[in-house]
């Protein structure tokens, strides 16, 4: 996936605007106006159209980078048990350390979402591994959880006095990890 922090930052060191970037996409399929378009929804952080691994490999060649020096690598866990509240206490203790060490951190903290937040990390490193980037290097640059509310198949009563009963709701939660290289 395209890193819209990445480009913006190598864009001003390389001095290349948003019409000299666009020259590049058109040749790939793209008109001009739709190119011109699509990178600046690109360097805004908006993914439409979302950016085909031949698009990354044009802004690439147009910048003089390597395709690994635009991207980041997500990996995501929907519908996790637990709540959004106890998950982030987990995410916020590993958000910029490099992955080796987050790692470790995962391992020996006690907390219910470690485990989880664990192998949504490795699933990142896996996936930044399969394209060929420096596992060595890769740091987590961003790490979120977002609420999904009740968790299917827990809506249940207890049973109360004089008749009433109250709802026992189980949360769940949306973990997202990306990794990026150095």
């Amino acid at each position: 996936m395209l890193s819209t922090d990445k480009l913006k930052e190598v864009c001003q060191k390389k001095q290349m605007n948003v019409e000299q970037l666009a020259e590049q996409l058109v040749r790939g399929g793209l008109n001009k106006k739709k190119a011109v378009s699509a990178v600046k929804n690109w360097r805004k952080g908006l993914y439409k159209p979302t950016p085909s691994k031949e698009d990354i490999r044009r802004l690439a060649a147009a910048l003089g980078v390597e395709e690994n020096d635009l991207g980041q690598w997500t990996s995501s866990c929907r519908y996790s048990a637990g709540s959004a509240s106890k998950s982030r206490l987990v995410t916020q203790l590993i958000v910029g350390r490099r992955v080796q060490d987050a790692m470790d951190i995962l391992k020996f903290t006690r907390k219910r979402a470690a485990p989880v937040v664990d192998k949504v990390l490795k699933s990142a490193v896996a996936d930044a591994d399969e394209q060929k980037a420096d596992v060595d290097n890769l740091y987590v640059s961003c790490a979120r959880v977002d609420d999904a509310g009740v968790r299917l198949g827990t809506k249940r009563w207890i049973a109360k006095d004089r008749g009433r009963a109250h709802s026992i709701r189980k949360k769940a939660c949306h973990i997202h990890v990306t990794v990026t290289e150095v």
